[in-house]
């Protein structure tokens, strides 16, 4: 008996256009679903956005909301460009003008030993450096207590100046060794890491040939100019910085002198050319900072005004945002506009954003006066308190940028009206997925059942019309 591989091939009728219709009729519901779905992904990528353009906004209060950010300082040096001395300020520095004379700069001792035939083998024994500082005429040393003495042991095979050199920088316990090599032989040079005249070091050795001082085998190392050991070999002293500032002698450790001028480092480049030759530093309030500050923050807060617009808006004869008629946005433009229109009582003589010249438009944002703006930053501790000031009594009149930072953190946070709103969406999202996938098998179930059904059908008709065939031909042989 013939199988029908095909609905319709016996009955002549179009079955597959049949079921492939009544199928879309089905799917319908499906579809719907997806129209939805992507709908509320596109809510769920407006929400990121807007997330994302919150945080930025969160990041510029957060800067306005603390008060060391205010009454930045910079200094500038009057001889930068031969880098006599330069200097930077930070927030509480004294300012004004300041002469600077330097005499001496600080140094690190360093030292080289008498040149060897590269590769030769100096002789075994044990090398001791101790920390301190050398008398002026180097007839004492006076070992610093606090410092831990660093001892290399050299033996036989492993006493060539590199094998020595790498002993000594594996400690990193304050000198650095090299090995220097030209016509006449190579030299094992070490320099303390840390310059200023405490930080002296000495080298004495125990050599294997018993005699530590003869400038033969180890103790052609040794440096120890109080017991006249090799005291050629020392290129430079370890000595601390002399200055003055107004006339005032500094002497320092190092070349960065800090503290001198309250909050001001001073760096050390090169003594001055004579006695009479001063550096002025100048240290001023540095607007351009505080400026850059309420600037960046009005540039995020019009950025978020901007997107939640553009996401909210109904636009009838064209495209509308995707969170139109969302609450919580919603709720987030009218919090931002009576922030932004609110006063405070922490700034002084200024208690609303419009008297530094942020004055709020009618579209919600901040248009920005340079005039006003130039004009409050002369008032540091004013301006300071008018975005940081705490009002223990009644948070909402304590600054702007520290209110506006809370209510960030507080639409940010894991249990926010973002994250909530994002839930939400996704929730959604995830219900419409299982639906549709119920709905798939439903539909699956519907086309088996419809093929079975127009598949019987097809094959009834076929027989109908085999046997009309039939009887029409033995109609006409009667």
């Amino acid at each position: 008996m013939a199988t029908i591989t095909s609905a319709g091939i016996g009955s002549g009728i179009d079955v597959e256009s049949l079921i492939t219709r009544l199928l879309s009729l089905e799917r319908q519901p499906i579809n719907q679903l997806k129209e939805r779905t992507d709908g509320l992904k596109t809510q769920l990528s407006a929400i990121g956005k807007l997330q994302s353009s919150m945080s930025t906004l969160r990041d510029a209060a957060n800067k306005l909301s603390r008060s060391d950010n205010f009454g930045a300082n910079s200094a500038a040096s009057s001889d930068a460009s031969t880098a006599t001395a330069t200097a930077t300020a930070s927030t509480g520095a004294a300012l004004g003008s300041y002469n600077i004379n330097i005499s001496r700069l600080a140094t690190a001792q360093s030292l080289a030993s008498d040149a060897v035939t590269p590769g030769s083998q100096i002789g075994s024994g044990t090398i001791t450096i101790d920390f301190g500082s050398y008398a002026s005429d180097l007839s004492s040393f006076d070992t610093d207590p606090g410092r831990t003495s660093l001892i290399i042991p050299v033996v036989s095979g492993e006493d060539q100046l590199e094998q020595i050199r790498d002993k000594i920088n594996a400690m990193k316990a304050g000198i650095v060794a090299n090995v220097v090599t030209d016509v006449n032989g190579s030299r094992l040079v070490m320099r303390a890491v840390d310059s200023g005249a405490a930080n002296a070091f000495r080298v004495t050795v125990a050599d294997d040939d018993g005699n530590p001082v003869d400038n033969s085998g180890l103790s052609r190392l040794a440096y120890d100019p109080t017991q006249g050991i090799n005291a050629g070999s020392r290129k430079q002293a370890a000595a601390n910085a002399l200055a003055t500032i107004d006339g005032v002698e500094i002497e320092s450790a190092s070349n960065r002198i800090e503290g001198a001028i309250q909050g001001v480092t001073v760096t050390l480049l090169k003594p001055s050319a004579d006695a009479n030759a001063s550096t002025t530093l100048t240290v001023s309030q540095d607007k351009a900072a505080g400026k850059k500050l309420v600037s960046d923050f009005v540039t995020a807060y019009n950025d978020t005004v901007k997107q939640l617009r553009e996401l909210t808006k109904n636009d009838p004869a064209g495209t509308s945002g995707p969170l139109r008629g969302d609450q919580t946005v919603n709720a987030m433009q009218m919090q931002l506009r009576q922030l932004a229109g609110s006063s405070t009582t922490q700034g002084g003589s200024f208690s609303r954003l419009a008297d530094i010249g942020l004055d709020p438009g009618s579209d919600g944002l901040l248009k920005i006066s340079d005039s006003k703006l130039d004009a409050a930053l002369d008032k540091i501790s004013d301006l300071s308190g008018l975005f940081a000031g705490v009002d223990a009594a009644d948070g909402n009149s304590s600054g702007f940028a520290l209110r506006l930072r809370n209510l960030a953190d507080q639409l940010l946070s894991t249990d926010g009206r973002i994250e909530s709103s994002k839930k939400g969406i996704n929730s959604r999202i995830d219900a419409n997925g299982d639906r549709t996938e119920a709905l798939e098998r439903r539909l699956s179930l519907v086309e088996k059942r419809l093929r079975a059904q127009y598949t019987a059908l097809d094959g009834t008709v076929g027989k109908l019309n085999g046997l009309s065939t039939y009887l029409a031909q033995q109609l006409d042989r009667l």
